[in-house]
């Protein structure tokens, strides 16, 4: 609950769920959410939410690349494995 809440820059990464009041406050920064569900999203920052472009798609994979090597993460071994259809999943 309350992910990246006050959040005021940078970027964010969520390979699960985010739980309620997602966003509340955020005023900065960059979240990218796979399998987002809008219920879960502050309302006031709804509209702002969009789908990565062409660089965002290539951020995203080296960050999850990494995520992957250095944690050993399956989530995001799977990611990896079906990336092309993966990436759409994530909205911005």
């Amino acid at each position: 609950d309350h992910g990246c809440e006050y959040m005021t820059g940078g970027r964010a990464v969520v390979l699960g769920e985010t739980g309620r009041n997602f966003a509340a406050g955020m005023s900065g920064g960059v979240a990218y959410v796979i399998d987002l569900n809008r219920d879960n999203v502050n309302v006031g920052n709804l509209g702002a939410v969009e789908e990565p472009d062409d660089t965002d798609k290539q951020w995203l994979h080296d960050v999850v690349r990494r995520h992957q090597e250095e944690t050993g993460s399956t989530v995001a071994e799977k990611l990896l494995a079906e990336w092309d259809t993966a990436v759409t999943r994530f909205s911005k």
